[in-house]
């Protein structure tokens, strides 16, 4: 097909018995905004199956990386999570996507809000040096039912292996804040209930959530992606049209309407 491009598996991390990543070759033509998601899909059986995966690796890598559930009969995850590396992989020419940091009005605090799979999006734009030029502090939540499905965990507090231009600018401006709420672990609330009590706030040493300095962007399951945003319109954010009329948070439009 015209519109996609053949890619080939380079490496694969299985973080458990749900989770996985992978990373593939890029063509040299493919570009994309930092928070966009792609389609990438399986030729089985002379049948194309597509799905919508946001890109985790950044802009300027060299490959491409997409962090993905394993649904036992999914019609796609079924054969994606038995990949191998050197098998091949469709993935469209075009990038997609409305969580980026350009449909964001200018703020001082950027907060990242992401559970389970929906880290995605947001380890590209944690590696995105115009993340930390734009926002004094960059504020990530990770929620997530068990301690093994903190995906990326070690990566982010390592600064991804010390990177070179970005290293300083993490240490500095950078907060993690993994959460677990199935198990025992050092924080153990849902980001809705962190939003509504100050011991979250005064835990990473920021002042409560206003519409005036700080800027959100949620991604994950739709539920909590409802849940989220109310809490926001309750206290006076307005939510992104897009470029041309940027908000106070953003979603990723396109996965909430399928």
């Amino acid at each position: 097909m015209v519109n996609l491009n053949k890619e080939i598996v380079i490496k694969i991390h299985h973080w458990n018995d749900k989770l996985f990543s992978f990373q593939t070759t890029r063509n040299k033509s493919f570009r994309f905004e930092n928070g966009h998601f792609v389609m990438i899909g399986l030729n089985i059986k002379n049948n194309i199956i597509m799905r919508a995966y946001s890109i985790v690796s950044a802009n300027y890598d060299d490959y491409l990386e997409f962090f993905s559930i394993k649904i036992p009969n999914g019609k796609l995850t079924s054969h994606l999570k038995n990949l191998k590396v050197g098998d091949e992989i469709l993935v469209s020419n075009k990038s997609v996507g409305t969580l980026t940091i350009n449909n964001l009005k200018h703020g001082k605090n950027l907060y990242l809000l992401a559970t389970g799979t929906g880290l995605a999006p947001f380890i590209s734009i944690i590696k995105d040096l115009s993340t930390y030029e734009r926002f004094e502090k960059v504020i990530l939540v990770h929620s997530v039912r068990n301690k093994s499905d903190l995906a990326y965990k070690d990566d982010i507090e390592n600064h991804f292996n010390q990177h070179e231009i970005l290293d300083s600018l993490i240490a500095e401006k950078l907060i993690y804040y993994p959460t677990v709420t199935q198990e025992l672990f050092e924080n153990n609330k849902r980001i809705t209930d962190l939003l509504m009590f100050d011991n979250f706030f005064l835990k990473i040493r920021m002042p409560k959530l206003n519409p005036d300095n700080d800027r959100v962007m949620i991604c994950g399951n739709s539920q909590a992606l409802i849940d989220i945003s109310n809490i926001l319109n309750k206290i006076g954010f307005k939510i992104s049209n897009g470029i041309n009329k940027p908000g106070d948070y953003v979603i990723e439009k396109a996965f909430v309407e399928n």
